[in-house]
């Protein structure tokens, strides 16, 4: 069936739907992994986005639900140049076709997505709808685009309930601010006793549980938004470490009086390389991130930087045993360089 996706500046681009045939607007964004789409369709992070994948075939090795990253499809539309109809692999469960059709999320194939990519690389990501009307105009869909918003897009992916995976080990307190599977298995993999929290969880109910370690989870949107969460983590200042990632990371930037901006079109992708300070390494580290910290707080101090634009990847609170990174440690882009990062969280203990 042909569909289109048309920009909120109006650009237009026609291809073929696949998936789930019902429209779906969006921010458009791109990933330019070559591999994980199946993790990347169901990271939190996506929440509320449409997602283009640079690399030109995808599909080819079909869906695996042993590597999905939380319950549910999280992004808003799938855009690819050529989807593979013949996945071949001895992990493949389904086709990517019949996975979004499960999910009812909408996918376009047979456009120009470099194209694509160079105007949200110029002009910045922008909403978008993915529609299966063939007459639609931007003046037809401007008010669906004017009516997307993702403000609440941490509180819609979030856990409702407390979750609990027990170990012997290190006693993690993980705030679920749309947490990958990953993260929590890394923490797993160390012997961590780990419970996951709602994020509208209070300060209290997590000191009252009296964890080792606080981590503070990646996930989608503004961390502008975020004034509520953001109060709630400087009741636990002081009280027990604290890691975090992505969000997490954005998050204590503000707790701590730092400031977060939006990039222009953002780090998506498994090849983002950066410099660790401490360790005088360089990684190759896999990315998922629209906003950053552009102010550093006086009392953090940074750790690591991105090589391709020198924002800030890491940082350290210069006397209490506070950590984070902005990229995600638990993905494999190297394929295991940065999973360091997990016992360096576990070391905060020891206040190193």
């Amino acid at each position: 069936m042909k569909a289109r996706l048309i920009l909120e500046d109006g650009t237009v681009f026609n291809g073929k739907a696949f998936g789930y045939l019902e429209e779906s607007v969006g921010e458009v964004v791109f990933n330019t992994s070559m591999t994980g789409y199946g993790e990347v369709l169901t990271d939190p992070s996506y929440y509320g986005q449409i997602v283009t994948m640079t690399y030109p075939l995808i599909g080819n090795y079909g869906i695996n639900l042993e590597d999905i990253q939380s319950k549910n499809v999280c992004v808003k539309g799938f855009i690819v140049r050529e989807k593979s109809d013949t996945p071949n692999n001895f992990r493949n469960e389904m086709s990517l076709d019949v996975y979004l059709k499960q999910n009812k999320i909408i996918g376009l194939e047979g456009i120009d997505t470099r194209a694509l990519t160079k105007i949200l690389r110029n002009q910045g990501t922008m909403r978008g709808i993915i529609t299966i009307d063939e007459n639609a105009t931007l003046e037809s869909v401007q008010p669906k685009l004017e009516k997307f918003d993702n403000t609440y897009a941490v509180y819609d992916v979030s856990r409702k309930e407390k979750e609990y995976y027990q170990g012997s080990g290190v006693k993690v307190a993980v705030m679920d601010y749309g947490v990958k599977q990953n993260i929590i298995d890394n923490f797993i993999k160390r012997g961590c006793d780990v419970t996951v929290y709602p994020a509208t969880t209070t300060a209290e109910e997590v000191l009252n549980d009296n964890p080792d370690l606080i981590f503070l989870s990646n996930g989608p949107g503004d961390p502008d938004d975020l004034d509520e969460i953001v109060g709630n983590v400087k009741k636990m200042i002081g009280k027990k470490p604290i890691v975090g990632i992505c969000l997490g990371h954005q998050i204590l930037a503000r707790t701590f009086g730092g400031k977060t901006g939006k990039l222009k079109f953002g780090h998506r992708g498994g090849n983002h390389p950066v410099k660790d300070f401490e360790e005088n390494k360089v990684f190759i580290t896999a990315q998922n991130h629209g906003y950053y910290v552009c102010e550093v707080p006086e009392c953090m101090e940074v750790t690591q930087i991105n090589l391709n634009d020198n924002t800030v990847e890491g940082m350290r609170h210069k006397e209490l045993p506070i950590y984070s990174v902005q990229y995600h440690p638990e993905a494999c882009p190297g394929p295991k360089d940065s999973e360091y990062v997990f016992d360096k969280f576990l070391d905060v203990l020891n206040n190193k």
